[in-house]
């Protein structure tokens, strides 16, 4: 069975074009001879100075494949999901823009068959035996080859336990913990004050539940109280405000009506008083 059937065949997963090695990326193969004996040399068009090569990688560190390759006019649409290859070429040098090479790159989990390698031939003749026909570019037969191929899962390493974790025994029982109440009930005001009722809670809240001696503070113990004279003020605001409430008399309709009420009998007197008339000649003044 051979490797291609078995589908052992990394697949291509970038096509660029490059000017020569030294341009060439890491991890891609530069096709420079065609398969029947030719320099694979874009050089064949007069306005183009200086030649170019493809080149292609099979690296899957970046997860994506090529799933389609094509070759497209200066006329044609770019198809959806497609995309022109890289150029990787000297300062000076640039591709013809006639026929551009376009490919479909889709990540590796996606699909189950991907573009395994791609030749070139220098005579449109030459068949090549399992490679499907992409088109011609400047002289040169494209050829490209699809099938299944490897997908190299990482696999995951074995986690150590540690001593501590074998240790641990499932029938282990521990001695319960003491609960602690999330709603205390209330305790009974009193004399005492709204704040010292809070800070109560607060400091039973602060307390562990263990009783340990972490916990205690110079202040357990002692009692807290306000001076007798800011209770006292306390108090009498509030019965000086209780008083003014007591006080409030709630007005009906009907007395408002009456508080307010306003007949306008002086504007309608001053609305009837008729002005005086002047004489016809005017006021005269004296010489």
């Amino acid at each position: 069975m051979s490797l291609m059937e078995r589908g052992a065949v990394r697949p291509i997963t970038a096509v660029a074009w490059t000017s020569n090695t030294s341009t060439c990326p890491k991890d891609f193969i530069m096709i420079s001879i065609t398969e029947d004996g030719s320099a694979a040399n874009f050089t064949r068009s007069f306005a183009i100075k200086s030649g170019y090569y493809l080149c292609y990688s099979k690296d899957l560190m970046g997860g994506m494949v090529v799933s389609d390759i094509q070759l497209l006019s200066d006329k044609d649409a770019i198809p959806h999901g497609y995309c022109f290859i890289a150029e990787h070429l000297e300062a000076k040098a640039c591709v013809s823009k006639k026929k551009r090479v376009c490919v479909r790159v889709v990540p590796v989990g996606s699909v189950d068959t991907a573009v395994l390698d791609i030749k070139l031939t220098a005579k449109s003749k030459m068949m090549l035996q399992h490679y499907t026909y992409v088109g011609e570019i400047n002289g040169y037969v494209l050829w490209s080859r699809k099938g299944p191929f490897s997908n190299p899962m990482p696999q995951a390493k074995p986690r150590s336990v540690t001593l501590d974790i074998r240790r641990i025994s499932l029938d282990q029982t521990f001695p319960p913990l003491p609960l602690r109440p999330s709603n205390p009930p209330p305790q009974p005001h009193g004399k005492v004050s709204q704040r010292r009722h809070s800070l109560q809670i607060k400091d039973n809240l602060d307390k562990p539940a263990d009783s340990s001696l972490q916990g205690i503070t110079a202040l357990d113990g002692v009692p807290f109280s306000l001076h007798p004279k800011f209770d006292a003020q306390a108090n009498g605001a509030a019965l000086q405000l209780n008083s003014q409430l007591n006080n409030i008399r709630i007005k009906s309709l009907q007395d408002i009506e009456n508080e307010y009420n306003y007949t306008f009998a002086v504007e309608e007197i001053a609305a009837k008083r008729t002005r005086p008339s002047l004489p016809a000649g005017g006021v005269t003044s004296d010489q």
